[in-house]
């Protein structure tokens, strides 16, 4: 069985538990996906599937690319992730459906993401700097200030904090509590947020270190009265 899924970020919503709270919830299209190659230990050293996002608008590919899925028997796809095989389970071969429904309620999900882009950015948005006072006739307000030393090491020093594109990175967000799986209409619910704008696309995987639940304390006796 493959420990994830393809999907696209629908938006965020709230949902109520049984106690009335509210709690923040994101909702995504989870697949349907098809295999469209397996990779082994004996050809490959470890075991994957490459999955395809089955979408209502055909993909248009290249022919190189499309041999490749006219030997997997599937239609183009225009997303495609490669996510691991749990150990010990059945083989997959091409072709094979994946559905939102390999997640239960209450299951803890990571879902790998890439953020939001925010362009080329300062010094003061991008990493926090505090700048410099902005009344008394300070003529430094948001500049970056000395960046390097003078005659050792002559020299810009690597990693140094500077202005540049911020944002649209890999993002992976952890230990998500999945609230609600509909099989019907391929969605899935997980309580908080994920990276991305909405349409953006996801992939689901099930926790590679979930948490523990608590476990109950036990009651402290209590000392009686004098």
């Amino acid at each position: 069985m493959v420990t994830g899924i393809i999907g696209k970020k629908v938006g965020m919503t709230q949902l109520f538990d049984k106690e009335g709270l509210v709690q923040p919830a994101t909702v995504i299209k989870a697949g349907p996906c098809v295999v469209v190659q397996a990779k082994t230990v004996d050809t490959d050293g470890y075991e994957a599937v490459q999955l395809g996002l089955v979408e209502e608008r055909p993909a248009k590919v290249n022919r190189a690319i499309a041999g490749g899925y006219k030997k997997a028997g599937v239609p183009p796809t225009r997303v495609r992730r490669e996510v691991r095989v749990a150990p010990g389970s059945a083989p997959m071969k091409p072709g094979d459906q994946v559905l939102v429904s390999v997640f239960a309620d209450g299951d803890q999900v990571d879902v790998i993401g890439t953020s939001r882009g925010k362009g080329y950015q300062g010094v003061v948005r991008r990493h926090h700097f505090r700048g410099g006072a902005a009344t008394h006739g300070s003529m430094f307000h948001r500049a970056p200030g000395s960046i390097g030393a003078s005659s050792f090491p002559s020299r810009v020093v690597k990693g140094m904090r500077a202005a540049g594109r911020m944002g649209a990175d890999r993002v992976t967000v952890r230990n998500l509590r999945v609230v609600q799986v509909d099989a019907e209409h391929h969605l899935l619910v997980v309580e908080g947020a994920v990276p991305g704008a909405p349409g953006g696309y996801v992939i689901v995987r099930k926790a590679v270190a979930p948490r523990r639940a608590p476990q109950p304390q036990p009651e402290k006796p209590t000392k009686g009265k004098k």
